[in-house]
């Protein structure tokens, strides 16, 4: 009877490990491509075909890249959506959908249509220069009418419907028209505010929504005033210290945010909208960086420069950067490092992809 206890926990181990290999299983082949909208923290390239000075397809953007090239994204390498797509073995990386080059097989995969510097607020885009929310949308109803002459109108309705479509927007509202440059507060209080942009992001998931999309991946705000250019703007004297009023209204946003898309996913018949909490995994390394875990000593400076508010055009070729940006959590005074992006990833990985999964028999803690 004694050997009979062993063997009943070895049991029990691998049937929870065949449950867990096989939910993995069903979330990689449950996404049949990755659509990405956006600013900056997912536009992969798409800035490298305007005009704007909101770039990163020049040094040291990207050195840690494959091949050590700059692609247009914002960071020293890959960012959290090229992790995903990675995982769920649709592509390594993901193209932005304003290459000419782009081959159908990528199409199908997924794209990019996200823009550095937008945002939901038509002030943002003025500022900007970036491609607008609602010229995304426009640019994704070209897609889907290539996606139909590739593979016909029936399987491209169905490679919509069961793509993963993230969308990563809304910090540059807040920095460039209520924070840094206050020009909406001249008729919006904070709470306004928010409520202003979300009801433009519910919008944007309608439109979507209508194009035939179906599951989405909606990401909040991150902890704002951790972001270092914001503790430079704001003449924090110690820079191991946030900006607090401006993290708590990321809160107070991330929680409307959260009840708002529950109730859209409610109209909208066969959708799934998960709220993507970004704030938390992020305001955890910044304030426990863990450095014998995750290796992040670095947490309120970027790699490049002085960290504090050098960014896209002020972070070029001649700009002194770190040995190495994988012990930072910024990579300029704005954008997470790769690594900080891979932690993201993971992040999503095991925190938002599951709740896709409608039938679940258990539920196990990560």
């Amino acid at each position: 009877m004694a050997y009979a206890i062993p063997f009943i926990i070895l049991m029990h181990v691998c049937t929870i490990a065949n449950v867990a290999s096989s939910n993995d299983l069903k979330l990689r082949s449950k996404f049949s491509s990755i659509l990405v909208f956006g600013d900056s923290t997912v536009d992969t390239g798409n800035n490298n075909y305007i005009k704007t000075l909101i770039k990163g397809n020049h040094l040291p953007y990207g050195r840690d890249f494959p091949n050590h090239e700059p692609t247009g994204r914002f960071s020293n390498g890959k960012l959290a959506i090229d992790f995903l797509a990675s995982t769920l073995n649709l592509k390594e990386t993901v193209p932005p959908f304003l290459d000419p080059n782009l081959s159908n097989e990528e199409l199908l995969k997924g794209v990019s249509f996200a823009s550095g510097g937008s945002g939901f607020d038509d002030f943002t885009i003025a500022l900007t220069g970036a491609i607008s929310m609602s010229k995304q949308v426009e640019y994704f109803k070209d897609y889907v009418h290539k996606v139909k002459s590739i593979v016909g109108e029936k399987e491209a309705k169905q490679r919509v419907g069961n793509a993963l479509v993230i969308i990563s927007a809304g910090t540059n509202d807040f920095l460039f028209n209520f924070y840094d440059i206050p020009t909406r507060r001249l008729e919006f209080n904070i709470s306004g505010y928010q409520d202003y942009v979300q009801s433009r992001l519910l919008i944007f998931i309608k439109e979507l929504y209508e194009l035939g999309c179906r599951k989405f991946a909606v990401a909040g705000l991150p902890p704002i005033g951790c972001i270092p250019v914001q503790i430079t703007a704001k003449f924090v004297k110690d820079r191991y210290k946030c900006v607090k009023e401006e993290n708590l209204e990321a809160k107070d946003y991330n929680q409307k945010l959260a009840r708002r898309l529950l109730q859209l996913q409610a109209i909208l018949s066969g959708s799934r909208v998960i709220y993507t909490n970004i704030y938390d995994p992020l305001i955890g390394l910044i304030k426990h960086p863990r450095p014998e875990k995750y290796g992040f000593k670095e947490t309120n400076k970027g790699c490049c420069g002085t960290g504090t508010f050098e960014v896209t055009p002020l972070c070029n070729e001649l700009t002194p950067v770190c040995d190495d940006a994988s012990k930072y959590v910024f990579w300029d005074s704005v954008h997470p490092s790769e690594a900080t992006n891979k932690y993201i990833a993971k992040y999503m990985e095991l925190e938002v992809l599951p709740k896709f999964q409608f039938h679940r028999n258990c539920k196990f803690d990560v």
